[in-house]
Protein backbone atom coordinates (compact mmCIF):
# COMPACT_ATOMS: atom_id res chain seq x y z
CA UNK A 1 0.00 0.00 0.00
CA UNK A 2 1.25 3.46 -0.90
CA UNK A 3 0.37 6.33 1.43
CA UNK A 4 -0.12 9.85 0.13
CA UNK A 5 1.87 12.00 2.56
CA UNK A 6 1.66 15.20 0.54
CA UNK A 7 -1.21 16.70 2.55
CA UNK A 8 -1.87 16.84 6.28
CA UNK A 9 -5.10 15.24 7.62
CA UNK A 10 -8.11 17.54 7.47
CA UNK A 11 -8.85 17.11 11.19
CA UNK A 12 -5.51 18.65 12.19
CA UNK A 13 -4.55 22.32 12.35
CA UNK A 14 -0.82 22.29 11.83
CA UNK A 15 2.38 20.33 12.26
CA UNK A 16 4.20 19.55 15.48
CA UNK A 17 7.64 21.07 15.06
CA UNK A 18 10.56 20.17 17.34
CA UNK A 19 12.29 23.03 19.13
CA UNK A 20 15.78 23.72 17.83
CA UNK A 21 18.26 24.89 20.47
CA UNK A 22 19.53 28.29 19.33
CA UNK A 23 19.78 31.87 20.48
CA UNK A 24 16.38 33.54 20.52
CA UNK A 25 14.34 35.86 22.74
CA UNK A 26 11.38 34.70 24.83
CA UNK A 27 8.85 36.15 22.39
CA UNK A 28 10.28 33.99 19.61
CA UNK A 29 10.45 30.94 21.88
CA UNK A 30 6.78 31.28 22.89
CA UNK A 31 5.73 31.50 19.25
CA UNK A 32 7.67 28.31 18.47
CA UNK A 33 6.29 26.54 21.56
CA UNK A 34 2.82 26.87 20.03
CA UNK A 35 3.93 24.21 17.52
CA UNK A 36 4.91 21.66 20.19
CA UNK A 37 2.57 19.57 22.38
CA UNK A 38 0.95 19.37 25.81
CA UNK A 39 1.16 22.45 28.07
CA UNK A 40 4.10 23.83 26.09
CA UNK A 41 1.76 24.17 23.11
CA UNK A 42 -0.98 25.53 25.37
CA UNK A 43 1.34 28.26 26.66
CA UNK A 44 2.46 29.18 23.15
CA UNK A 45 -1.11 29.23 21.84
CA UNK A 46 -2.30 31.32 24.80
CA UNK A 47 0.49 33.78 24.03
CA UNK A 48 -0.69 34.02 20.42
CA UNK A 49 -4.24 34.73 21.65
CA UNK A 50 -2.83 37.48 23.87
CA UNK A 51 -1.08 39.06 20.90
CA UNK A 52 -4.34 39.16 18.95
CA UNK A 53 -6.19 40.49 21.99
CA UNK A 54 -3.74 43.35 22.48
CA UNK A 55 -3.83 44.33 18.81
CA UNK A 56 -7.63 44.60 18.55
CA UNK A 57 -8.46 48.34 18.84
CA UNK A 58 -12.12 47.82 19.83
CA UNK A 59 -11.37 45.71 22.84
CA UNK A 60 -11.70 46.11 26.63
CA UNK A 61 -9.36 43.77 28.51
CA UNK A 62 -10.24 42.51 32.00
CA UNK A 63 -7.52 41.04 34.24
CA UNK A 64 -8.72 38.59 36.91
CA UNK A 65 -6.26 37.91 39.73
CA UNK A 66 -6.40 35.17 42.35
CA UNK A 67 -3.92 33.23 44.44
CA UNK A 68 -0.96 34.46 46.48
CA UNK A 69 0.72 36.33 43.64
CA UNK A 70 2.19 39.24 45.60
CA UNK A 71 3.89 37.14 48.26
CA UNK A 72 5.29 35.00 45.44
CA UNK A 73 7.14 37.91 43.85
CA UNK A 74 4.65 38.52 40.98
CA UNK A 75 3.22 41.91 41.97
CA UNK A 76 5.66 44.04 39.99
CA UNK A 77 4.70 42.14 36.83
CA UNK A 78 1.02 42.89 37.52
CA UNK A 79 1.90 46.53 38.19
CA UNK A 80 3.80 46.65 34.89
CA UNK A 81 0.80 45.24 32.98
CA UNK A 82 -1.30 48.04 34.48
CA UNK A 83 1.27 50.80 33.91
CA UNK A 84 1.81 49.79 30.28
CA UNK A 85 -1.98 49.61 29.77
CA UNK A 86 -2.06 46.03 28.58
CA UNK A 87 -5.27 45.81 30.63
CA UNK A 88 -8.22 48.16 31.13
CA UNK A 89 -9.87 46.72 34.24
CA UNK A 90 -8.44 44.73 37.16
CA UNK A 91 -10.55 42.40 39.31
CA UNK A 92 -8.50 41.07 42.21
CA UNK A 93 -8.62 39.33 45.53
CA UNK A 94 -7.93 41.67 48.44
CA UNK A 95 -4.77 39.73 49.27
CA UNK A 96 -2.96 40.47 46.01
CA UNK A 97 -3.56 44.23 46.26
CA UNK A 98 -2.58 44.44 49.92
CA UNK A 99 0.37 42.08 50.19
CA UNK A 100 2.20 44.03 47.48
CA UNK A 101 1.90 47.12 49.70
CA UNK A 102 3.74 45.20 52.44
CA UNK A 103 6.81 44.96 50.20
CA UNK A 104 6.33 48.45 48.70
CA UNK A 105 6.60 49.80 52.27
CA UNK A 106 10.07 48.26 52.51
CA UNK A 107 9.28 45.02 54.33
CA UNK A 108 10.60 41.70 53.04
CA UNK A 109 9.29 38.25 52.25
CA UNK A 110 11.74 35.45 52.98
CA UNK A 111 12.29 32.01 51.44
CA UNK A 112 11.86 28.96 53.70
CA UNK A 113 11.60 25.22 53.33
CA UNK A 114 7.87 24.31 53.27
CA UNK A 115 8.62 21.70 55.95
CA UNK A 116 9.75 24.39 58.40
CA UNK A 117 8.44 24.09 61.99
CA UNK A 118 5.22 26.14 62.05
CA UNK A 119 5.07 26.23 65.84
CA UNK A 120 8.48 27.88 65.79
CA UNK A 121 7.20 30.40 63.22
CA UNK A 122 4.21 31.18 65.46
CA UNK A 123 6.53 31.77 68.41
CA UNK A 124 8.64 34.21 66.39
CA UNK A 125 5.58 35.81 64.74
CA UNK A 126 6.19 34.83 61.14
CA UNK A 127 3.28 33.93 58.84
CA UNK A 128 3.89 31.22 56.22
CA UNK A 129 2.70 31.12 52.60
CA UNK A 130 3.89 27.62 51.63
CA UNK A 131 7.64 28.30 51.04
CA UNK A 132 7.60 32.01 51.93
CA UNK A 133 7.25 33.85 55.25
CA UNK A 134 6.39 37.38 56.33
CA UNK A 135 6.75 39.11 59.68
CA UNK A 136 3.38 39.28 61.41
CA UNK A 137 4.44 42.52 63.11
CA UNK A 138 5.33 44.14 59.77
CA UNK A 139 2.11 42.78 58.27
CA UNK A 140 0.20 44.64 60.99
CA UNK A 141 2.02 47.84 59.99
CA UNK A 142 0.70 47.37 56.45
CA UNK A 143 -2.83 46.94 57.84
CA UNK A 144 -2.29 50.01 60.02
CA UNK A 145 -1.45 52.04 56.90
CA UNK A 146 -4.76 51.02 55.33
CA UNK A 147 -6.55 51.92 58.58
CA UNK A 148 -4.90 55.36 58.58
CA UNK A 149 -6.24 55.91 55.07
CA UNK A 150 -9.74 54.77 56.05
CA UNK A 151 -9.77 57.24 58.93
CA UNK A 152 -9.17 60.12 56.48
CA UNK A 153 -12.45 59.35 54.68
CA UNK A 154 -15.75 61.08 55.50
CA UNK A 155 -18.12 59.15 57.76
CA UNK A 156 -21.01 57.16 56.31
CA UNK A 157 -19.88 57.63 52.72
CA UNK A 158 -20.73 54.82 50.31
CA UNK A 159 -18.10 53.49 47.91
CA UNK A 160 -17.83 50.80 45.30
CA UNK A 161 -14.51 48.99 45.60
CA UNK A 162 -13.00 50.73 42.53
CA UNK A 163 -13.95 54.11 44.00
CA UNK A 164 -12.46 53.17 47.37
CA UNK A 165 -9.28 51.80 45.78
CA UNK A 166 -8.93 54.78 43.44
CA UNK A 167 -8.77 57.09 46.46
CA UNK A 168 -6.43 54.70 48.25
CA UNK A 169 -4.22 54.62 45.16
CA UNK A 170 -3.98 58.41 45.28
CA UNK A 171 -3.17 58.23 49.02
CA UNK A 172 -0.35 55.75 48.39
CA UNK A 173 0.95 57.65 45.36
CA UNK A 174 1.28 60.85 47.39
CA UNK A 175 3.38 58.89 49.90
CA UNK A 176 5.58 57.30 47.20
CA UNK A 177 4.36 53.80 48.03
CA UNK A 178 4.47 52.28 44.55
CA UNK A 179 2.01 49.40 44.48
CA UNK A 180 -0.58 47.91 42.12
CA UNK A 181 -3.38 50.26 43.23
CA UNK A 182 -1.15 53.36 43.11
CA UNK A 183 -0.09 52.38 39.58
CA UNK A 184 -3.75 51.85 38.69
CA UNK A 185 -4.57 55.30 40.07
CA UNK A 186 -1.91 56.87 37.80
CA UNK A 187 -2.96 54.84 34.76
CA UNK A 188 -6.70 55.41 35.43
CA UNK A 189 -7.35 51.67 35.49
CA UNK A 190 -10.23 50.72 37.84
CA UNK A 191 -9.53 47.97 40.36
CA UNK A 192 -12.49 45.92 41.58
CA UNK A 193 -12.18 43.61 44.58
CA UNK A 194 -15.47 41.78 45.22
CA UNK A 195 -14.08 40.05 48.34
CA UNK A 196 -12.03 42.99 49.58
CA UNK A 197 -12.56 42.39 53.30
CA UNK A 198 -11.17 38.86 52.99
CA UNK A 199 -7.67 40.35 53.37
CA UNK A 200 -5.69 42.97 55.24
CA UNK A 201 -8.31 45.49 54.09
CA UNK A 202 -10.90 43.65 56.18
CA UNK A 203 -8.69 43.87 59.26
CA UNK A 204 -8.06 47.58 58.69
CA UNK A 205 -11.74 48.36 58.05
CA UNK A 206 -12.76 46.38 61.13
CA UNK A 207 -10.35 48.28 63.35
CA UNK A 208 -11.58 51.59 61.96
CA UNK A 209 -15.19 50.46 62.40
CA UNK A 210 -14.61 49.59 66.05
CA UNK A 211 -13.24 53.10 66.55
CA UNK A 212 -16.43 54.61 65.15
CA UNK A 213 -15.45 55.12 61.48
CA UNK A 214 -18.38 54.02 59.30
CA UNK A 215 -17.45 53.27 55.68
CA UNK A 216 -19.94 51.50 53.42
CA UNK A 217 -18.78 49.29 50.54
CA UNK A 218 -21.78 48.85 48.23
CA UNK A 219 -21.33 45.61 46.28
CA UNK A 220 -24.45 46.16 44.17
CA UNK A 221 -23.02 49.51 43.02
CA UNK A 222 -19.74 47.68 42.45
CA UNK A 223 -21.37 45.15 40.15
CA UNK A 224 -23.41 47.84 38.40
CA UNK A 225 -20.21 49.70 37.50
CA UNK A 226 -18.54 46.54 36.21
CA UNK A 227 -21.56 45.72 34.06
CA UNK A 228 -21.68 49.28 32.69
CA UNK A 229 -18.05 49.03 31.60
CA UNK A 230 -18.98 45.83 29.76
CA UNK A 231 -22.08 47.39 28.21
CA UNK A 232 -20.14 50.39 26.93
CA UNK A 233 -17.40 48.21 25.43
CA UNK A 234 -17.58 47.06 21.83
CA UNK A 235 -15.63 43.85 22.49
CA UNK A 236 -14.69 42.02 25.68
CA UNK A 237 -11.55 40.07 26.54
CA UNK A 238 -10.21 38.47 29.70
CA UNK A 239 -6.93 37.27 31.17
CA UNK A 240 -7.33 35.06 34.24
CA UNK A 241 -4.49 34.37 36.64
CA UNK A 242 -6.00 31.57 38.71
CA UNK A 243 -9.75 31.57 39.24
CA UNK A 244 -11.83 32.11 42.34
CA UNK A 245 -14.19 35.02 42.92
CA UNK A 246 -12.43 37.39 40.45
CA UNK A 247 -13.01 35.02 37.52
CA UNK A 248 -16.64 34.34 38.43
CA UNK A 249 -17.27 38.05 38.97
CA UNK A 250 -16.00 39.01 35.52
CA UNK A 251 -17.85 36.09 33.91
CA UNK A 252 -21.10 37.07 35.62
CA UNK A 253 -20.76 40.53 34.10
CA UNK A 254 -21.45 39.01 30.66
CA UNK A 255 -24.52 37.12 31.92
CA UNK A 256 -25.91 40.31 33.49
CA UNK A 257 -25.72 42.05 30.11
CA UNK A 258 -27.80 39.25 28.59
CA UNK A 259 -30.48 39.63 31.28
CA UNK A 260 -30.56 43.44 30.94
CA UNK A 261 -30.91 43.15 27.17
CA UNK A 262 -33.78 40.68 27.49
CA UNK A 263 -35.79 42.14 30.38
CA UNK A 264 -35.16 45.86 29.90
CA UNK A 265 -34.62 46.21 26.17
CA UNK A 266 -36.70 43.34 24.80
CA UNK A 267 -33.76 41.74 22.99
CA UNK A 268 -33.93 37.96 22.88
CA UNK A 269 -30.96 35.65 22.37
CA UNK A 270 -28.59 38.55 22.98
CA UNK A 271 -25.10 37.47 24.03
CA UNK A 272 -21.96 39.52 24.43
CA UNK A 273 -19.35 36.99 25.41
CA UNK A 274 -15.58 37.31 25.48
CA UNK A 275 -13.95 37.44 22.06
CA UNK A 276 -10.46 36.68 23.37
CA UNK A 277 -9.80 34.87 26.63
CA UNK A 278 -6.90 33.03 28.26
CA UNK A 279 -6.48 31.53 31.71
CA UNK A 280 -3.50 30.18 33.61
CA UNK A 281 -4.64 27.72 36.25
CA UNK A 282 -3.74 24.51 38.07
CA UNK A 283 -7.38 23.61 38.70
CA UNK A 284 -9.31 20.86 36.90
CA UNK A 285 -12.99 20.74 35.88
CA UNK A 286 -13.86 17.21 37.04
CA UNK A 287 -13.78 18.30 40.70
CA UNK A 288 -16.22 21.14 39.96
CA UNK A 289 -13.25 23.48 39.85
CA UNK A 290 -11.98 26.10 37.41
CA UNK A 291 -14.13 28.61 39.31
CA UNK A 292 -17.37 28.10 37.50
CA UNK A 293 -16.49 26.74 34.10
CA UNK A 294 -13.95 25.70 31.54
CA UNK A 295 -13.72 28.24 28.73
CA UNK A 296 -15.57 25.75 26.52
CA UNK A 297 -18.34 25.21 29.10
CA UNK A 298 -18.69 28.98 29.44
CA UNK A 299 -19.90 29.12 25.82
CA UNK A 300 -23.15 27.45 26.93
CA UNK A 301 -23.79 30.35 29.31
CA UNK A 302 -23.04 33.01 26.72
CA UNK A 303 -19.99 34.10 28.75
CA UNK A 304 -17.57 33.23 25.94
CA UNK A 305 -18.36 33.75 22.26
CA UNK A 306 -18.71 30.51 20.26
CA UNK A 307 -16.07 31.88 17.89
CA UNK A 308 -13.77 33.25 20.57
CA UNK A 309 -10.01 32.90 20.45
CA UNK A 310 -9.46 31.07 23.74
CA UNK A 311 -6.88 28.92 25.52
CA UNK A 312 -6.44 27.45 29.00
CA UNK A 313 -2.95 26.64 30.25
CA UNK A 314 -2.70 24.23 33.19
CA UNK A 315 0.34 25.75 34.79
CA UNK A 316 1.46 27.46 37.99
CA UNK A 317 0.96 31.18 37.34
CA UNK A 318 4.36 31.91 38.90
CA UNK A 319 5.85 30.08 35.90
CA UNK A 320 3.58 31.44 33.17
CA UNK A 321 3.31 35.09 34.20
CA UNK A 322 7.05 35.97 34.09
CA UNK A 323 7.51 34.11 30.79
CA UNK A 324 4.53 35.78 29.09
CA UNK A 325 5.44 39.25 30.40
CA UNK A 326 9.00 38.91 29.13
CA UNK A 327 7.64 37.65 25.83
CA UNK A 328 5.71 40.90 25.48
CA UNK A 329 8.68 43.09 26.31
CA UNK A 330 11.24 41.22 24.18
CA UNK A 331 8.76 41.14 21.31
CA UNK A 332 8.17 44.89 21.74
CA UNK A 333 4.43 44.26 21.86
CA UNK A 334 2.42 47.38 22.63
CA UNK A 335 -1.28 47.66 23.35
CA UNK A 336 -3.40 49.20 20.60
CA UNK A 337 -5.92 51.81 21.78
CA UNK A 338 -6.28 51.12 25.53
CA UNK A 339 -9.68 52.16 26.93
CA UNK A 340 -10.17 54.88 29.54
CA UNK A 341 -12.66 52.96 31.67
CA UNK A 342 -12.20 55.07 34.81
CA UNK A 343 -14.53 57.69 33.34
CA UNK A 344 -17.34 55.15 33.24
CA UNK A 345 -17.28 54.42 36.96
CA UNK A 346 -16.61 57.90 38.34
CA UNK A 347 -19.49 59.62 36.56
Amino acid sequence: MVYDLSERPVFTYGEVKPIEVKERNIHELLLEMSNTSFQGRALGEAYRVLLEMLQDPDNTVFLGLAGSMSTAGMWKIIKWLVEERYVDVVVSTGAIISEDIYEAMGFKYYKVNPCVDDEMLLKHKYDRFYDTVASELDYRKMEALIKEFVETLPDNKTYSTPEFLYEFGEYLDERNIDSIVSAAYRAKVPVFSPALVDSGYGMALLQAYRRGKRIVLDMVKDFYQLVEIGRQSRKLSAIYIGGGVPKDYVNLMTVAQTLIAEYEEGLHDYYKGFEYIVQFTTDLPQWGGLSGATLEEAVSWGKVSPHARKRTVHVDATIALPIVAHGLITGRIKRVNPKNTIQVILQ
